[in-house]
């Protein structure tokens, strides 16, 4: 069982504060930045410098009394000993010019031979920009963050959705819920970018469209608690809850439970489709991830999972599907378990299990490398950059002081937004602007093509 929810901030801190607001860090007056210049003393020849602007410098006052032979010893004897230097107080020396090897019209071509391989691209370590996020609930078991195909972010914080427009930097106000059925435990963009879920603690979830900032219609009788999992798969809309079911609604007809997913014991805490839309991944706080196959669903009973998988030892709410492999989910576990894990989700195979050291939060791929980002907990809340499949770590990004709880991914595919419980909210750079798609080779043209046939 994961650490579930905490006290995120007073009231008297959330209300000196106004959610996804930019934060700007104090400057320190500019008489407190009295640092001063020491120079390297180690690097420095103290004895030299001061014979030269003692006994060095009088052949130089008087270079009559000097004779030509005793100037020639002198040069000989600096030289000899090193005592040639022009600069004396001087870190080091300089470089001496490299010899050009190869003649000048062909350097150019040899640097675009060394530049032939790839070279590996800079991973910006800070966030480029931080917003506020007050009464961000602190609840490892809840997913409160989604970034939607018409570039606009939703993030629940409290009773309150609020929807920010990464085009623009505009905020506003989706809908806040009243007490009683609140607070916010999920929200979910549908593949249109323009519809959106709301799932609810009173166990009732609510269509949006925000278009017009109009309320669509409301789901209930599904679950008994609090739906705090929300997967989209084109027209089906699967729900998870506190209850351990996992129910699919067609939320174009009236009736909209069409199929009933039971398996787990505890919460579902997460909720994955497959790009194909034919399996979907459930994990939970019984420990236990499912993979549910479409193509058996049945409206009539509770439908049959397809894989059990039982190797986490803590829950699980980090789930990913890989963009190049469409039987490859990353799923990872909580506290007590800190392990990334990759499956076959054909054969339901364990293919790798990696021990991050930390509470696994969330699970992002990369859609244009093969590249796996994770969120992380205590100790460094941290999130961690991984090359796929030798899991070398490429970079750890730090500036959270608390655990890493949510992340989204930009429709682009290349800044991921991370929520945590320090209730900031930060974006990152990780993933890159993803190279131009080379134009195909043009096919080699056939001896003499210009020629005209003689058949």
């Amino acid at each position: 069982m994961d650490a579930g929810s905490g006290n995120s901030s007073t009231n008297m801190k959330a209300q000196s504060r106004y959610p996804l607001q930019d934060q700007f860090l104090q400057r320190k007056n500019s008489k407190e930045n009295l640092d001063r210049f020491i120079p390297n003393r180690s690097a420095m020849d103290l004895d030299y410098a001061h014979y030269m602007l003692t006994e060095g410098a009088k052949g130089k006052e008087n270079p009559a009394s000097s004779s030509p032979s005793s100037q020639a010893y002198r040069k000989l004897l600096a030289d000899t000993l090193n005592m040639n230097r022009t600069r004396i107080l001087a870190f080091k020396n300089k470089p001496p010019t490299p010899a050009e090897l190869h003649p000048h019209e062909y350097s150019s071509s040899l640097h675009q031979d060394k530049l032939a391989p790839k070279c590996r691209r800079n991973i910006p370590q800070t966030s480029e920009r931080t917003l506020d996020a007050p009464d961000l609930v602190d609840d490892y078991y809840l997913n409160l963050m989604d970034w939607g195909s018409c570039n606009v972010l939703a993030i629940a914080l409290g009773s309150t959705v609020y929807l920010w427009d990464a085009s623009n930097g505009s905020t506003s106000e989706l809908v806040t819920v009243d007490d009683e059925d609140g607070p916010v435990t999920s929200v979910s963009w549908a593949p249109d970018g323009r519809h959106i879920a709301v799932g609810l603690n009173n166990s009732e979830v609510q269509l949006w469209d925000t278009g017009s900032n109009r309320q669509l219609r409301t789901l209930r009788g599904g679950h008994r608690q609090r739906v705090g999992s929300l997967a989209w798969n084109n027209n089906i809309l699967t729900t998870g809850g506190m209850d351990g079911r996992i129910i699919n609604n067609d939320v174009r007809i009236r009736e909209h439970i069409v199929e009933t997913y039971r398996g787990h014991e505890q919460e579902v805490c997460g909720l994955k489709w497959s790009s194909s839309g034919q399996q979907l991944a459930s994990g939970g706080n019984d420990n236990l991830l499912y993979i549910w196959d479409k193509s058996v669903a049945s409206s009539n009973s509770a439908t049959q999972w397809l894989h059990r998988l039982e190797d986490h030892t803590s829950a699980v709410k980090a789930l990913a599907w890989c963009p190049f492999q469409g039987n490859l989910l990353a799923s990872g576990g909580g506290g007590g378990d800190r392990c990334i894990k990759f499956w076959n989700t054909h054969t339901g195979a364990c293919l790798n299990s990696v021990d991050t050291g930390s509470q696994v939060c969330s699970l992002l791929w990369n859609k244009n490398e093969r590249e796996l980002l994770s969120s992380h907990g205590f100790t460094q809340n941290q999130l961690t950059l991984w090359k796929y499949p030798s899991m070398v770590k490429m970079a750890e990004l730090t500036g959270h002081t608390s655990r890493v709880l949510y992340m989204a991914q930009s429709p682009d595919g290349c800044t991921v937004a991370s929520a945590a419980a320090d209730e900031t909210l930060r974006f990152w750079n990780v993933f890159g602007v993803p190279e131009v798609a080379k134009a195909a080779p043009k096919a080699l043209s056939e001896p003499f093509a210009h020629l005209n046939r003689i058949r």
